[in-house]
């Protein structure tokens, strides 16, 4: 009997219970400020967790990893990591306008491929079909005033370790085709685009590598691989070709936020792993500085506004605030590339602070918060919590519209605990 009962509550009762966990929250939610500035309403969303729910529901929302607003407002992307597609809306009326595959066939699409730069080889696969596969997008980032969208891949499909070289697919946003494809280091995660739009960096979660490529060329056959710097040393890669391995863990540093500096003179990449930290990279002398010191650690997003970095600390569930300045006053005084830059300022959020966005006029900060499966809205002056709405388990993407009027979160789920499937649509008030 006592055998049959504990059979029954881990095949029965436990599921329910993690199920319960869950937040599905339903359209017309709403938060507010205790002082009336800011409120928040669920307006829309795009799920397939609930198929009957035919006014949201969308097959093509296989847990969606990142979320972007066209620079000129009318359309957004979704990242569905697992479905291996970006997913494209017209952002008036929520409508599907595309959905974009990212198949590929070595032949067919040997045209799209740019020259190999030499800077990722293959080590572990070695035949003439590396270029057919499918690959998962992770992030983007516009570039060419929003002509082009870039979408690194998480790995090839065949290579179930993420080992060898990965790739990034360059959308053209008129056609919404896919129009260059450009290999890259071993899971490559965030990208981001100079202010100047003359490079893109590509950071390699996969191996403590930060990709960089020239696009200064307005032509895409021009564009180029320009340098790859290792982040303290480069990860040795020997994982097994016929079982997976968690390669979001174990993985040396773990880059992932990344930001220029307004003067295109450094890049900035946020370390969740290893020592912590974020990585400098002098863009004018192509090398790699070290690590400054002194956030807290599990560094995830890192955004440049009116001249403050902030970052997202994902395990503690924090955003924290600093000058510009005193960052770049602390890189010079780097020694044996370590650096300490001290004097944050701290808000606590929900757990699993992943990304984070600013309003346009830099007063209010969004941050999905992934284990608390909510959005906050933190006062960026004074670092305090205005309020949080309910988002569908678990968030991890963000964006806001141009006007700051709109958020939109995605929900990518947990391995065993449920959640994801769906794509959240706020609508912001501001007093």
């Amino acid at each position: 009997m006592r055998l049959k009962q504990l059979l029954f509550i881990y095949s029965v009762l436990l599921p329910l219970l993690a199920q319960a966990q869950l937040v599905r929250p339903k359209i017309g939610e709403t938060a507010q400020s205790a002082d009336g500035r800011i409120s928040i309403e669920l307006i829309g969303k795009k799920q397939f967790y609930a198929p009957g729910d035919k006014t949201t529901v969308d097959p093509d929302i296989n847990s969606p990893k990142s979320v972007n607003v066209h620079p000129n407002g009318k359309k957004f992307y979704v990242n569905s990591l697992e479905g291996a597609t970006t997913v494209v809306y017209d952002f008036q009326t929520f409508k599907k306008l595309a959905v974009i595959k990212h198949q590929f066939d070595h032949t067919k699409d040997a045209h799209l491929w740019s020259k190999p730069s030499g800077l990722y080889p293959f080590t572990h696969y070695q035949n003439n079909h590396l270029n057919t596969f499918y690959g998962k997008p992770v992030e983007s980032t516009f570039t060419h005033g929003g002509r082009y969208l870039w979408v690194p891949y998480y790995r090839r499909s065949y290579d179930i370790n993420a080992q060898d070289p990965s790739a990034v697919a360059i959308i053209d946003t008129q056609t919404d085709k896919i129009i260059r494809l450009m290999e890259t280091g071993p899971l490559p995660k965030m990208i981001a685009t100079s202010p100047d739009g003359k490079y893109v960096a590509i950071s390699h979660w996969g191996n403590n590598t930060v990709g960089i490529i020239d696009i200064s060329s307005t032509d895409p056959k021009q564009w180029k691989h320009k340098a790859c710097h290792i982040v303290d040393y480069q990860l040795k890669l020997n994982y097994s070709l016929s079982h997976s391995v968690n390669r979001d863990a174990g993985s040396g540093y773990a880059l992932r936020g990344t930001v220029f500096t307004p003067d295109n003179h450094y890049l900035l990449v946020g370390c969740m792993g290893g020592g912590g930290g974020i990585a400098v990279i002098d863009l004018q002398k192509s090398e790699y500085l070290g690590r400054l010191q002194g956030m807290m650690a599990n560094v995830r997003h890192l955004v440049l506004k009116n001249g403050y970095l902030y970052l997202s600390i994902n395990g503690a569930g924090y955003v924290q605030k600093i000058a510009l300045k005193t960052v770049l006053d602390a890189i010079p005084k780097m020694q044996n590339k370590r650096g300490t830059v001290t004097g944050w300022q701290n808000c606590k959020v929900g757990a699993g602070a992943r990304t984070i966005e600013l309003s346009p006029s830099g007063k209010y900060i969004f941050a999905a918060c992934n284990n608390a499966s909510s959005l906050y809205v933190v006062d960026a002056q004074e670092m305090k919590v205005l309020t949080s709405i309910p988002a569908d388990s678990y968030p991890v993407g963000l964006d806001v519209s141009k006007d700051g009027k709109y958020v939109f979160t995605t929900a990518q789920g947990h391995s065993g605990k449920g959640g994801g499937n769906a794509v959240d649509i706020f609508k912001v008030t501001y007093k």
